[in-house]
């Protein structure tokens, strides 16, 4: 009898342990449905943002191209030769500024993907060259399909950028937005809109051109 408990006993031990190890199971199948699903959901904003800058990167085969590119002819635009002929004698204003305005404009630039490769000569004369400018709350900055004419770096407030009626992220201080559409002579990627009452640093489109040009 004693040998029959202990079979027993031992029995109930595996089913213990085997009910224990279903458990576990069944926690970490939990777990990597979880994990699926937020790659699945990171999945789909990344495809959200490629789905903005894709329209203004066609014309170049690959990041590492672009980079290339800009680090080579320092020509970060596609205008057409006369134009850029007469841009060349323009005279960049000064726009006076503060030195937390300058830093914050230099940073943003630095932080940007596409024009962080500029000269530090060029940036400083972006950074000269803006001028303040302030939007109320619900104001439509830009508008998606509309030819690009000013780039935007936020100073205060907040945006919230769309392309085709979904929204696909917000935007504070710091950031340049608008770039593309004077960067490549494209028409804006998407639509920005102030969710408060926005303030920014904008350059024209012929001061950006002229800056970048200058030095190709």
């Amino acid at each position: 009898m004693g040998t029959l408990r202990d079979l027993q006993y031992a029995l109930q031990e595996k089913i213990e342990e085997l009910r224990q190890r279903d458990a576990l199971i069944d926690e970490l199948e939990l777990e990597l449905d979880q994990k699926d699903e937020l790659i699945q959901k990171l999945q789909n904003e990344l495809d959200k943002y490629r789905s903005v800058i894709r329209p203004a990167t066609q014309q170049v085969q690959s990041r590492s191209e672009l980079q290339e590119h800009q680090r080579t002819k320092r020509q970060a635009i596609s205008a057409e030769p006369a134009n850029v002929q007469q841009l060349s004698h323009v005279t960049l204003p000064n726009v006076p500024k503060s030195a937390k305005s300058k830093e914050l404009i230099k940073s943003a630039i630095l932080d940007n993907d596409f024009m962080k490769n500029l000269e530090m000569s060029q940036i400083q004369e972006i950074v000269d060259c803006m001028y303040p400018v302030d939007n109320d709350k619900n104001s439509c900055i830009i508008k998606e399909g509309d030819v690009g004419s000013l780039v935007y770096v936020m100073e205060e407030g907040k945006v919230e950028v769309s392309k085709e009626g979904l929204k696909l992220c917000t935007m504070g201080p710091g950031k340049v937005f608008g770039e593309l559409a004077i960067l490549y002579n494209c028409t804006r990627t998407a639509t920005v809109r102030s969710e408060y009452k926005q303030s920014a640093q904008i350059a024209p489109t012929d001061s950006v051109i002229a800056t970048v040009n200058d030095y190709c």
